[in-house]
């Protein structure tokens, strides 16, 4: 009897089936450490407890995308271990700030699949649930994997694809307990920009790149347990091991620092693609766009919508060509919600 798990099929997936990931994780600040020593990671709510305290919070929580990394790497052996590509994200949200000493684990329900025309793959939707030792819900999200199929010959399944939200709503967004920014420190903060100071389509050029090194890629994607064979495997991809997604989530949105210092912590993901592969050897620079703003009801606490953009070298707020396409330069497109200072 074979021991081991070749990982999930497209034909493996039905709607409604709910997939319990393992393995739980406990979460250190040697997290924290090695998530700032990965990306030039710089916000001030998450390098100290003291500001962290000033504004309401207990502690330094975890960043919210290295939250997501934990959360995120779970599901890759029951999801995507045979996928060819990750293809998007919707309704995500932050619900709970991870801290130090929380374990976390992870479970998705298939929600959509819906075989491509080539009859050689198909895409897979989950809604996916990161839950701490408390069972509480501390973050949500849907993705969509374009997945294998094993058996060429096994039917095609009804083709079920949910309906998402192109965008959260303000109100769907949830703000940490006891957040105030009420007596922020702009000066520890690094800028002085706060949320009034930022019109709706402005755009942002972050002016600063970091060049992918294959070593820290590995580093991270081990970090985050994500096993998916794209990233580690020549034998699987002889042109070059792709650079997981969220390692380009991740170096964006330190990027972004310079411009967007005081957007301090994500608590929606709206949508995402990634654009092109990444590739060992590229330098990331990102840009943003305003997309949305609105008052939170939190004392001195404001949401602001974005579009952050990675770009391999490229010009900024170069985006799409005459056809619709990304242009070949852009590596991510991620819209996201984020609380900042009024």
């Amino acid at each position: 009897m074979a021991k081991t798990n070749p990982g999930r099929f497209f034909e493996d997936y039905s709607v409604g089936q709910v997939l319990q990931h393992a393995v739980p994780r406990t979460v250190t600040d040697g997290e924290r450490a090695l998530y700032h020593a990965l990306y030039p990671a710089r916000h001030a709510l998450y390098s100290s407890d003291e500001f962290a305290r000033a504004s309401g919070l207990p502690q330094s929580p975890l960043d919210d995308l290295a939250a997501f990394h934990v959360v995120f790497g779970k599901t890759v052996p029951d999801v995507s271990l045979n996928a060819v590509a990750n293809l998007g994200y919707a309704e995500g949200r932050w619900l709970k700030p991870v801290y130090a000493g929380d374990t976390l684990r992870s479970e998705s329900e298939v929600i959509g699949v819906k075989q491509n025309s080539n009859g050689k793959t198909g895409v897979v939707y989950v809604r996916t649930r990161g839950l701490n030792q408390r069972d509480e819900a501390v973050m949500e999200y849907v993705r969509w994997v374009m997945v294998r199929k094993s058996d060429l010959s096994a039917p095609a399944p009804d083709a079920v694809v949910p309906e998402l939200k192109k965008a959260l709503e303000p109100s769907d967004l949830v703000i940490p307990q006891g957040l105030n920014f009420s007596n922020y420190d702009f000066a520890q903060a690094c800028e002085a920009h706060r949320w009034g100071d930022y019109e709706i389509g402005e755009k942002i050029d972050h002016v600063d790149g970091v060049t992918i090194e294959e070593a820290e890629h590995m580093l991270a994607t081990r970090l985050w347990q994500n096993t998916a064979k794209v990233h580690f495997d020549l034998t699987f991809r002889p042109e070059g091991r792709l650079i997981y997604g969220g390692h380009v989530i991740s170096m964006a949105r330190a990027l972004s620092f310079n411009g967007l210092a005081n957007a301090q912590m994500v608590v929606g993901l709206n949508g995402g693609a990634h654009a092109n592969p990444c590739f060992a050897g590229d330098t990331i620079k990102a840009w943003s766009e305003v997309l949305d703003k609105a008052e939170t009801g939190v004392p001195g606490v404001g949401a602001i919508r974005l579009r952050l953009v990675a770009t391999k070298c490229g010009e900024p707020f170069l985006l799409k060509n005459e056809d619709g396409r990304y242009m070949p330069n852009v590596l991510l497109d991620l819209d996201y919600w984020a609380l900042m200072p009024v």
